[in-house]
């Protein structure tokens, strides 16, 4: 395992089903340093709004979960003592965390759980997102946007369906607050048809 510098901030972007969380579970292990899914920690919220009864529209009750959130040393998202792990997935957060990620405060109290949990870790991390590059890490050693074929998309998160990965890619690119979108120095590949192990090693001869 190579020896990696502080202040390494890899931030990967992109819509779902792009490759982020295979790539970027890989470049972690590959560089010896920690992780950060920050799709999951959107999804937290929603799934512990949608336990806790809480209305969707109701931001500030979406604050007080975000503001409860903690990511354990194995990427275990809690929200306050809520392991939420099962849910993260279930059609019902699928259709709610777009909402949740739109909420501009949801979103302020999110980016700064990321860049606390960077900061914690020697400055150094693989951050996967929509925003990332964009907002959470501008200035990230490596700024990476991936993306791949509506057909490649649909056929790796079959959890989800087509029709809820469209929907979400729709939501999530218009939103006022951080739209999905590649972001200025962000070097966009195209994951259709790539094994992970070209993928991930064209990543790292960006740090060579």
């Amino acid at each position: 395992m190579r020896t990696t510098p502080s202040n390494l901030v890899i931030a990967i972007d992109g819509p779902a089903g792009a490759g982020k969380s295979t790539v970027s579970r890989s470049l972690a292990e590959i560089l010896g340093i920690e992780r950060l899914d920050t799709g999951a920690m959107y999804r937290a919220v929603a799934a512990a709004a949608i336990h806790h009864g809480v209305d969707l529209s109701d931001g500030a009750a979406l604050v007080a979960l975000a503001e409860a959130l903690t990511v354990e040393g194995d990427g275990e998202v809690l929200v306050a003592d809520l392991s939420v792990g099962h849910l993260l997935r279930l059609d019902a957060t699928n259709s709610a965390v777009s909402l949740v990620a739109a909420t501009p405060q949801v979103r302020e109290v999110l980016v700064r759980h990321q860049r606390q949990w960077v900061e914690d870790r020697n400055g150094s991390g693989v951050v996967e997102g929509r925003d990332i590059a964009s907002v959470v890490f501008p200035d990230a050693t490596i700024k990476v946007y991936l993306t791949a074929s509506a057909e490649e998309r649909a056929r790796r998160r079959v959890d989800e369906g087509a029709a809820s990965i469209i929907r979400r890619d729709e939501v999530d690119s218009t939103r006022a607050v951080s739209p999905l979108h590649v972001a200025p120095g962000s070097r966009v590949l195209d994951t259709t048809g790539r094994t992970i192990e070209d993928v991930t090693g064209e990543i790292l001869g960006w740090l060579a």
